[in-house]
């Protein structure tokens, strides 16, 4: 249904400037295409780590891989979140959120590996879904979230980025040697 924005890059003003990082690392410019191929990716890359790898600290990381994944499960759902509510007008200022909290309360080192990649995966389709559904109207609104104004349009880049930053960081971890079990 959607046909603006999905094919074209959000400029500056449509998110916060920490959220720079992650639009940069999205190199494409059909995000629904993006959305859906990192999808694939990444659980296919996840499937292939133990779960005893997962529970795995690798210095100087302090997390985790259960817990990067479920920050990231977090987020996805998060990030999701204020796409819908300003996708739908809604103009309500929407909080930020302390990921080390979270991750402290969530205990997702008592999560197994592979409910934490099927939630993702969950996750993932739900917001494709939901933002596949957008007129093209939608993708340009807009709302406060964190202090910030953003665009549903740039959330769904912040989605492949932020994904792509900690996926970049796993794979990082898991070519060093020494690694301490949590």
């Amino acid at each position: 249904m959607a046909m603006c924005c999905p094919h074209s890059r959000p400029i500056s003003t449509e998110y916060a400037p920490y959220q720079e990082a992650y639009v940069k690392l999205v190199t494409e410019t059909d995000i629904l295409s993006a959305l859906e191929q990192q999808l694939r990716q990444v659980v296919d890359e996840w499937s292939r780590i133990d779960s005893k790898t997962s529970l795995m600290r690798h210095p100087p990381y302090t997390w985790s891989l259960n817990e990067v994944i479920g920050h990231i499960n977090d987020a996805e759902r998060i990030f999701g979140y204020r796409a819908l509510r300003f996708a739908r007008g809604d103009k309500t200022e929407l909080p930020s959120f302390e990921e080390n909290e979270y991750a402290r309360a969530a205990q997702f080192d008592f999560c197994e590996w592979r409910n934490l990649i099927d939630e993702f995966q969950a996750l993932r389709r739900a917001n494709f879904l939901m933002l596949n559904n957008l007129s093209d109207s939608a993708w340009m609104n807009a709302g406060v979230a964190g202090g910030h104004r953003v665009t549903v349009h740039a959330l769904a880049y912040v989605l492949v980025g932020h994904v792509r930053h900690h996926n970049n960081v796993i794979r990082i971890r898991l070519k060093q040697p020494k690694a301490v079990l949590a």
